[in-house]
């Protein structure tokens, strides 16, 4: 008829839907109802955004002040199970004769340019001088040569200190006995060089101190370049590595607060408290390093793709908590689990390293990344995902969230309506 309208034809197959639609369905989407406990978390802890980070930062610093107590060490068989043969003679000849004999400090002597004397008198009596003056010196029991050889210019002299190996008194007097070798040298002619299974354990522990600054840097400078590179913002690298450090922080007061103040000991089966493993703190700093910034990919990279469809910053962090909450709690959990197990051990070294890596990843992933890091983000808003356009330019684009894809579908749709609506009043217009 005439007079009837006409009848709509449906659009073709592959044809994308005008850009209101396009914008209802993601309000549909973005209003869907949270359904999960992390996006409830990320609302409750955006709520009051200053005042989360304020009570997070404050938690984890007091957790970590006892960190500046941190002492390193090699272990001995005074960190062996309780009931163990070393154990049990580890303390034996401490309580018979003094925790120093089962460590004694080697003094390697070169003696070829001491004048032989009459009979070899002059060596003698250079070792007995430089004897008689550790026997003075505080913190040795005893000292004295056990082998000389003239021939070769070699003797050995054994000194009892009157600590263990592992305590920081022992470590000093080392120190000490190494600075006063020069003096020893211009009286006697014999140079010294301090040896033996207790020294080098000083001096690998000292190493691996030295090495621990240089290489947190590393592992901090490598995850600021490459968290800048996937987000392209500087809040997030930022953060990222903040929060990473206050939690390595906390893992390390945490430590020390078991295993070498004794707090919460028994608890946890330790029988003797002293220093921490030298390599734990590596370990630590490298198992959580890799750790966090998984959880801090799964759960950024996620917000960060929402921002970049509907540019609203807090909403964004509520549907990145929504999607990824979930994958950061099983992988936490899964890993807190492992390293938990381990706590149960005997060994004085599998606790502590046990202990460390459970605590720090517990505290990475449900106090810093799904914390720290949702009321940062709501905190600083759109700041969090600005980059100056200079280092915008300079970086390379990895484009991890699609966002050149949106871009483009973006352009094209907007160049499309025209075309189409030309098309389709030519077409009402014949059948007018």
């Amino acid at each position: 008829m005439r007079g009837a309208p006409p009848t709509p034809r449906p659009p073709p197959a592959g044809a994308r839907p005008p850009r209101r639609a396009q914008a209802a369905a993601a309000a549909h989407a973005d209003d869907a109802p949270a359904g999960n406990f992390g996006e409830r978390w990320a609302q409750l802890v955006t709520a009051k955004p200053l005042l989360t980070v304020l009570a997070v930062v404050a938690a984890l610093v007091a957790v970590a002040v006892p960190a500046r107590d941190l002492q390193l060490a090699l272990p001995d068989n005074g960190s062996a199970a309780a009931g163990s043969n070393e154990r049990e003679t580890y303390d034996l000849v401490s309580e018979k004769f003094g925790p120093g004999f089962n460590g004694p400090l080697v003094l390697f002597a070169d003696i070829s340019a001491v004048p032989a004397g009459k009979d070899g008198q002059g060596v003698q009596k250079a070792l007995q001088a430089i004897v008689a003056d550790l026997d003075k010196t505080d913190g040795v029991v005893g000292a004295a040569p056990q082998q000389v050889d003239p021939k070769k210019g070699t003797a050995v002299v054994t000194v009892v200190p009157e600590t263990g190996p592992s305590d920081e008194r022992t470590k000093d007097l080392v120190h000490e006995i190494r600075d006063r070798a020069g003096q020893w040298e211009d009286e006697t002619k014999v140079t010294f060089a301090v040896t033996g299974a207790t020294a080098v354990a000083i001096d690998v522990s000292e190493r691996l101190d030295e090495s621990l600054l240089p290489f947190l840097l590393v592992v901090v400078g490598l995850s600021l370049v490459l968290l800048l590179l996937v987000f392209r913002s500087l809040v997030v690298p930022v953060k990222a590595t903040l929060g990473f450090l206050l939690s390595v922080a906390a893992s390390f007061g945490a430590v020390v607060a078991v295993f070498q103040w004794g707090w919460l000991a028994d608890a946890l089966g330790v029988t003797a408290t002293g220093p921490v493993i030298s390599f734990l703190p590596i370990i630590l700093i490298g198992v959580l390093f890799g750790l966090a910034m998984d959880y801090e990919v799964f759960l950024v990279s996620r917000m960060r793709e929402a921002y970049m469809h509907d540019r609203h910053p807090l909403r964004a962090v509520h549907t990145g908590a929504r999607y990824a909450s979930r994958v950061v709690t099983a992988a936490a959990l899964i890993m807190f689990a492992v390293f938990a197990s381990f706590v149960l051990a005997d060994d004085a070294i599998i606790k502590s390293m046990a202990f460390g890596l459970a605590l720090g990843v517990l505290v990475d992933a449900f106090v810093v990344r799904m914390t720290l890091v949702p009321a940062v983000l709501a905190l600083v808003g759109k700041a969090a995902w600005w980059l100056p356009r200079w280092l915008d330019r300079l970086l390379p684009d990895l484009d991890i969230e699609g966002e050149k894809l949106t871009r483009t579908a973006a352009a094209e749709h907007t160049a499309e309506p025209q075309g189409d609506r030309t098309a389709a009043g030519a077409d009402l217009a014949k059948k007018g």
